[in-house]
């Protein structure tokens, strides 16, 4: 037979063999080799094609076989063959099948005389072997041989699939075929096991160079392999690095962070990863003192091979308890990191403490763990617990000095969340002790709000109130501290109170941002004075409504506009001059004034509502006016509704306040006003006239005291006030005001008469029969105020 006759792809017999050991496919070399034709064979059991009396081949669960069978021949004589045989890759739905292959009847070392191959191969310093131009083996010397794990003399003919079914060997024959049709080397990396050598996969790096002959036509190509596993696994290692510095921490979530960590080492370094945390820790607290077996620890995270983590023995969540004798006490103990193998024994005896971890050890086939602590500025976190069981090479030290390297970066990222988390939480309590836990009830506003924190930033210093103020008035404000933290939620906490203070001697909405900006400013200079940043801003508005005249009074410093929502009209932003932020210092505040219709409602927001990287503020402006303008059964309901359609499902990136107020009007029939004379021979009938008027209203109970009231407050007017002098009467279901007003400037002082004194005991006297008392300053002089509560009620 000639060497060209060979290597003819109709010399090589093939033969394909389905799941169920029926032929499916035969070719021409087959019957050459055999003399059955495809028509005799393709159907039947592939075993009928054995001699008499010749063995079956004893296939293990493996993807490839090689060996010497004997055939029966078409004409009955038995025919020893040569076959090899390896699963092909099922192609869709169908079953895995066999693709068995003879090669020619060629013999030898597997370097024939031919000058080609022989040049090339005994020049190649590593694995080599030749294919022609038809991609059949010409030749392959021995190490080649040794990798693949095959005779060299009985590959020749052979094209890469029929060697083996892997996808390399499917990439080997693309990569061949591009060579012969441009004879330009090509390079191709793959990793893989080599047959025949131990169970560690190697990485390989494949050149082919093209063969010419002396008239520069390609006869062939020349394919080397090169082992290149170190070089790969330090890439490897340096691309784990470089992922770990960039996919953990991605959160400020301990949770989520130990997660991260599992996820970046699994597969790439351990088959399963584990997390755990002391507990404190894992809950965002303090770290607990020096650690000592046992150890608790709970399951942050764990991440595996197999999907749902089947290995693991303890869910996320779950506290465990490691004695002295376990990897992750020992490592927590010592401080370094611990590696246990099977091959050792040190794994046997870890685990004994255990029967359930040591039943999954040999359930899965574990042969090395690796316990490394999470440590970082000198406290130490948890442990990080690495193991194998799918990848045969147990961890050496580079595997360690890897996982130290992941683990460190982990567990600052850790730290960071564990530590972002206490304050978190601490300026959560901070800022929920300060801002209030009930809406107050007032006969002029119906209230309701919502607060939420921010879910990626720290927490921030928005806050809102409602305040009763006299005469019925309501006062309501909405503010927002410039800043995140702890420090944002005390100033926010300063400024409320002082906003409170200031309110309680009814300023005007301007005068009191312009106290509030003085305060802001100073505050910024005591931050400075600290060696602190010295800035210290915040947005706020102030509004105060008066349901007996139904006139609302506002004014803002560079805070968001309110809405206002009509009864009977959609919602619109009502017009406000803008006013400084608070801390600027220096400029003026200017007040607005609105009427509203009863059942009205005003809605004061921060800007954490509007703000979304999805659309612009303007859309924003959009769904919250459709929000506030759809129909609802409470404001309550309303908020909810705002919130929902704003807010993205996992929460703002910053705090959002918001408060509604709906308005309510006193009517008419429940003010009563008289001018007094300043006369004090007329008291006395000023004082017949609101026992006349309080029987109208049916508070005959409260007759009594509010007449002392009204004539030692009127009294009083008459003596130390000037003229003109107003009394007026405001009632609802709960409270009898009485104020007084004149044009003097001039508060009045309570004093505590001596006893032989005639005078001086007004003032004591009114505060002692009513709930409270006050006086507030007006453009035209002052208004000297009590509150009474009706029999009755609770106030």
């Amino acid at each position: 037979m000639s060497p060209d006759e060979v290597f003819d792809d109709g010399v090589a017999a093939r033969a394909v063999i389905a799941v169920d050991g029926t032929l499916t496919e035969w070719s021409e070399g087959a019957r050459r080799l055999l003399g059955h034709t495809a028509a005799e064979v393709v159907g039947r059991p592939a075993a009928a094609l054995l001699a008499d009396g010749a063995d079956p081949p004893s296939v293990r669960d493996d993807s490839r076989w090689s060996g010497t069978l004997t055939l029966r021949h078409r004409d009955g004589h038995p025919v020893s063959v040569w076959v090899l045989a390896h699963r092909r890759p099922p192609d869709g739905p169908e079953p895995t099948e066999w693709l068995a292959v003879s090669p020619p009847a060629a013999t030898g070392s597997g370097l024939p005389d031919d000058p080609l191959v022989r040049l090339a191969l005994t020049q190649s310093p590593c694995a080599t072997m030749i294919f022609d131009e038809r991609l059949r083996l010409r030749g392959v010397n021995e190490a080649m041989a040794d990798l693949l794990g095959l005779p060299a003399g009985r590959m020749l003919g052979l094209k890469p699939t029929d060697i083996g079914s892997r996808p390399q060997n499917s990439e080997l024959e693309e990569n061949l075929r591009r060579v012969l049709g441009t004879g330009r080397r090509q390079d191709m990396q793959t990793y893989m096991k080599a047959t025949g050598e131990s169970r560690a996969a190697h990485a390989w790096l494949a050149r082919m160079a093209p063969l010419t002959d002396g008239t520069g036509q390609v006869r062939g190509v020349c394919v080397t392999a090169h082992d290149f596993s170190d070089q790969y696994r330090s890439r490897e290692r340096l691309q784990l690095v470089n992922e770990a510095s960039v996919r953990i921490g991605t959160t400020l979530d301990v949770t989520n962070t130990a997660q991260e960590l599992a996820d970046v080492c699994v597969p790439a370094l351990a088959d399963f990863v584990s997390v755990d945390l002391l507990e404190a820790r894992e809950q965002g607290g303090e770290a607990p003192g020096p650690t000592a077996p046992p150890v608790h620890l709970r399951r942050a995270a764990h991440q595996s091979v197999n999907r749902g983590s089947p290995e693991a023995v303890v869910k996320p969540g779950q506290v465990d308890v490691y004695p002295e004798n376990s990897p992750q006490s020992a490592s927590l103990v010592a401080g370094h990191t611990i590696v246990a193998s099977r091959s050792s024994g040190d794994l046997e005896r870890w685990l004994a403490w255990d029967p359930v971890r040591f039943q999954r050890v040999h359930e899965y086939g574990i042969h090395t763990t690796m316990s490394v602590p999470l440590q970082a500025r000198g406290t130490t976190l948890g442990v990080a617990v690495f193991t194998r069981f799918r990848r045969p090479e147990p961890f050496n030290d580079d595997d360690v000095l890897l996982a130290e390297e992941v683990t460190a970066r982990a567990a600052v990222c850790i730290d960071n969340a564990s530590r972002y988390s206490r304050e978190r939480e601490t300026t959560l309590t901070l800022q929920r002790s300060l801002l209030p836990r009930t809406l107050p009830h007032t006969a002029a506003v119906e209230a309701a709000s919502r607060y939420l924190p921010a879910t990626r930033s720290g927490v921030g210093g928005d806050w809102f109130d409602v305040i009763p103020l006299s005469g019925m008035r309501v006062a309501m404000v909405v503010g927002d501290v410039v800043g995140h933290g702890i420090q944002a939620s005390a100033t926010m906490g300063r400024l409320r109170t002082a906003v409170r203070t200031l309110a309680d001697i009814d300023l005007a909405p301007d005068e009191l941002l312009t106290h509030l900006d003085d305060l802001v400013v100073r505050l910024s200079q005591e931050s400075g004075g600290d060696h602190g940043t010295g800035e210290v801003g915040a947005t706020c508005l102030y509004a105060v409504y008066d349901p007996v005249s139904r006139r609302c009074s506002l004014a803002r410093a560079g805070h968001p506009l309110p809405l206002l929502v009509p009864p009977d009209g959609p919602a619109r932003q009502l017009d406000l001059p803008s006013g400084p932020p608070l801390g600027v210092g220096g400029l003026p505040f200017e007040s607005a004034e609105v009427e509203l219709r009863e059942g009205s409602v005003l809605a004061f927001h921060t800007d954490g509502l509007l703000a979304s990287r999805e659309r612009d503020v303007d859309a924003s402006g959009r769904m919250l006016r459709e929000a506030l303008s759809a129909p609802s059964d409470s404001l309550d309901e309303t908020c909810d509704r705002v919130l929902q359609s704003l807010l993205p499902p996992g929460g703002s990136s910053d705090d959002v306040a918001l408060l509604l107020a709906r308005t309510r009007g006193l009517p008419s029939a429940q003010v009563a006003t008289w001018d007094i004379p300043a006369d004090p021979a007329l008291v006395a009938p000023i004082r017949k006239q609101v026992v006349d008027q309080l029987e109208r209203w049916g508070l005959a109970e409260a007759t009594f005291t509010a007449e002392l009231v009204v004539s030692e407050l009127v009294t009083n007017a008459i003596r130390y006030g000037a003229p003109p002098i107003r009394l007026r009467l405001i009632h609802d279901a709960a409270t009898l005001i009485c104020e007084v007003s004149d044009t003097n400037h001039t508060a009045p002082h309570l004093r505590r008469a001596k006893t032989w004194d005639e005078g001086g005991r007004g003032l004591l006297l009114v505060a002692q029969l009513t709930q409270r008392w006050g006086s507030r300053h007006t453009a035209e002089g002052k208004t000297i105020w009590s509150e009474l509560a009706l029999l009755g009620d609770e106030i």
